[in-house]
Order: structure tokens, then sequence, then C-alpha cells
């Protein structure tokens, strides 16, 4: 007679740990003159995760520390406070060079600026291969085959040409193809895009950003599409969230953030974002709200967006409202929803 513990037991799927896992991320800078100086808070208690495969939209006006939280995650920066994990590891507050080392080969960034993040003293063969020896990633003598058929990916051919040359003869858009290559050099897991396309021509903005959704099926690859513009980041992504002054104010499915937004901050962002039909083409420099953001070395005890809000309350300034749960899949940090 079979005893209870031989019966046959249910299975139970396992668990998938989010490539990204940011945990109440505060940073704080010190700034002013020596003797008088004060606490900048550049992001308070930000939680996000990024599943695996999926692209995440960052979204928020200058200043508003979405660069901050891209370069804390990847160990550019130390966090004040708070935890960041990659796929279910956590990166301690000083971890050592190897630690260091291994986060990097798994959280690559993408900078902005595609004129001042190539070093103009070395050849693109160099800028491609650099990571591959520093991450032991291609066998020695095969770095050079391994970084033509990176170019490949980033669609620069004929590779044996771009190699040889220097950032100076480049265009624009072949110098982030570029800083693209570099990043995918390390075969990292996580892709951090800070506003890779603002600082290039509208005619060629649309082509980086279906490079880097080509990427993330091909490699699968996660993103974190960092940028200003609310119709950019619909057209990338699978979920936006949006910042101000170092908060998290809404989180949701791209597609309904961007036709129903809930938070008023978002709401605004919307009414100064292209069409959607523009398929990411819109730049988004203004979002067209009055005021200015708050001082990040005073903030405001309530929500941030409080005294810039058309549809603000006496509990808004009271203090900091909490996440609200709307729908099955949309969260927003407003008195407006119960």
């Amino acid at each position: 007679m079979a005893s209870h513990t031989d019966a046959a037991q249910p299975e139970v799927a396992p668990t998938v740990a989010p490539v990204l896992d940011v945990i109440g991320l505060t940073k704080t800078y010190s700034v002013g003159k020596l003797g008088k100086k004060v606490p900048l808070r550049a992001l308070s208690q930000v939680d996000l995760t990024v599943a695996r495969g999926e692209v995440v939209g960052l979204v928020g006006e200058s200043g508003s520390g979405k660069t901050t939280f891209a370069r804390v995650v990847a160990s550019l920066e130390r966090p004040t406070a708070g935890e960041v994990r990659v796929s279910g590891r956590p990166l301690p507050r000083r971890p050592s060079q190897a630690r260091l080392r291994e986060h990097r080969s798994q959280v690559q960034m993408i900078f902005q600026d595609p004129y001042t993040s190539l070093d103009p003293l070395h050849k693109i063969r160099y800028t491609v291969t650099r990571p591959l020896k520093t991450f032991h990633v291609a066998s020695p003598g095969s770095e050079a085959e391994t970084a033509r058929e990176i170019l490949s990916q980033v669609g620069l051919v004929p590779q044996d040409s771009f190699l040889e040359r220097y950032p100076y003869q480049l265009s624009g858009g072949q110098r982030q193809r570029v800083g693209v290559a570099r990043a995918l050099a390390a075969r990292p897991t996580l892709l951090l895009a800070d506003e890779p396309t603002s600082m290039l021509d509208a005619s060629i903005r649309l082509n980086i950003m279906n490079l880097l959704l080509d990427l993330r099926e091909s490699q699968s690859l996660s993103l974190l599409f960092v940028t200003h513009d609310l119709a950019g980041a619909s057209y990338m992504s699978d979920r936006i969230a949006v910042m101000y002054a170092g908060h998290l104010v809404e989180i949701g499915p791209a597609e309904e953030v961007m036709s129903d937004p809930l938070h008023p901050y978002t709401q605004l962002l919307r009414k100064a974002a292209p069409d959607a039909s523009a398929r990411g083409r819109g730049r988004g420099d203004s979002v067209g709200v009055d005021g200015e953001p708050p001082d990040l070395t005073e903030l405001p005890p309530g929500c941030p967006f409080a005294r810039r809000c058309p549809q603000a309350r006496a509990e808004c300034v009271a203090g900091l409202p909490d996440w609200r749960e709307v729908g099955a899949s949309r969260q927003v940090r407003c008195v407006l929803y119960t």
C-alpha cells in the first residue's frame, strides 16, 4: 500500500527571476560649494522590473532622473540606498573588481551622444574588440572575426571597411551603430539605451529604433529604453514607466499608457507627444507642461508634481501618495484613483 508521501505531487513551474529587479533605489548627490553643500535627491525609492525579453520605456522630462537610474543600474554610479538585482543576483554596494566585471558583462549601456561616447583616438576595430577581450567573449585570435559578425548584426557593412575607420569618419547614425555593437560585444542580457536617438537626424532615428527591436528578437535581449518622448516609448516598449523628479508616477502596458494615461503628468506628456501613427519619428523635445520641475534639493513633502498639476488637491501636498492599482496591469501614484 502506497504511503501518502508516495503519491504523485503536482509539478510547480520554476519561477524565472526578472533580468532586472530594482528595489527602493535612491540616489542622492551632495551639491554646492565647499562648506555649503546640500543633498540633491535624484532618485527616490524607485522600484522597477524588466522581464526576460521585455522592453520597458522609461519616460520623463530632462532632469527627471532617467539617466541617473540607468547609470546606477549599469554600476557607473553607486546607489545611496536600495538594491539592484540582475537575473536574481544582487549587486553589492561596493562590489569587487571581479563582481563588477561580471555585472557589466550582463548589463551594457548605449549612450545618448554618439559624437562623444567613442574614443576619437582609436579605430572602430579597437572599440568593438576591447569588450571581447575584457569579458573573454572571443577566443584569442578570433576577436577580429567576431567583431565582423557583430558589425554585420548592426548593419555596418562591408565590415572590414568600418573596422579600419576612426569615429570622425562616420556619420552620427553609423557612430550610434558602433555604440550598439560595442554593447553587444559583451554578450549582455540587458541593454540600457539612454536616449539613443535624440542626437540623430529624423531620417535615421527610426532605423536605430528598429535595429534595437530586431536585436531584442535575434539576441533574446531585454531592453530599458530611456526617452523623453512618450510616442517613441510607445513604439518601442511593452511597458512604460513614467518618471518625474526622481519618482515613478505611473507604470503600465505601453498601448494603454499611450491611449489612456492615468497620472496628470502622463496626460500632459501625451498631449505633447506626436500621433502614435508617426511610428516613433517624433522628437518630443517639449512636453508643454506649465511651470518648472521642483528643486531637487528642496523636494516638497507631497506629490512632486502637485505644484504644476491642474487637478491638484489639498491632500496632494500633505504626503506622497501610495501606489494605486487600476485594472489588472496599471499602477499610478495619484490620489485621483482609489
